[in-house]
C-alpha cells in the first residue's frame, strides 16, 4: 500500500474568519510587545495627531504603530520597505497590526514625526520589559 499525503490547497475558503489569536502561541513576542506599549503613554503623540488637518487619509492608531516599530526593533527590521512587506508576509506582524498594511511612507512619516517622543518611550519600555523579567528592578540612570 502506498503511502499518501495529506490534503493541500491555497484555496480554501474558512467557513468562519480566522482569529488573530489562534496565529501565534500566547508567549510569542508580538503578544508581549502588544502588552507593553498597551501600558505605555502615547498622549504626546495622539495630540499631535489630532491636531493635524482633519482632512485626508485617516491615520493608524498610534499604539499599533508604536507596537508595529517595537516589534521590528525587536526582531532586527530598520528598513520601513521591509517593515511593510512583513505587514503582509509575516504572520507576527499581521498580528500587531491586525491585519492593516501600512505603506512604508506611512510608516516612515509616523517615524520621523514622532521621533522625539521615541526616546522617552523607548526608556519607559525598557523600564516595563525589565520588570516584567525582574519584578522588583529600577532602573538606573
Amino acid at each position: 500500500m502506498r503511502k499518501s499525503c495529506q490534503p493541500w490547497t491555497q484555496d480554501q475558503a474558512h467557513l468562519l474568519p480566522p482569529s488573530l489569536r489562534d496565529w501565534l502561541p500566547e508567549d510569542h513576542l508580538a503578544w508581549f510587545t502588544l502588552e507593553v506599549v498597551s501600558q505605555l503613554d502615547l498622549s504626546a503623540i495622539e495630540r499631535a495627531i489630532e491636531a493635524k488637518d482633519a482632512r485626508g487619509q485617516r491615520p493608524f492608531h498610534s499604539s499599533m504603530m508604536v507596537a508595529l516599530l517595537v516589534y521590528a526593533y525587536c526582531t532586527g527590521v530598520y528598513s520601513s520597505r521591509r517593515i511593510e512587506r512583513a505587514c503582509r508576509e509575516d504572520v507576527a506582524f499581521r498580528v500587531i497590526t491586525g491585519n492593516a498594511h501600512p505603506y512604508f511612507t506611512t510608516i516612515n512619516e509616523f517615524r520621523r514625526v514622532h521621533r522625539n517622543h521615541f526616546g522617552a518611550l523607548f526608556v519607559k519600555l525598557m523600564k516595563l520589559c525589565r520588570r516584567a523579567v525582574v519584578p522588583n528592578f529600577e532602573l538606573v540612570r
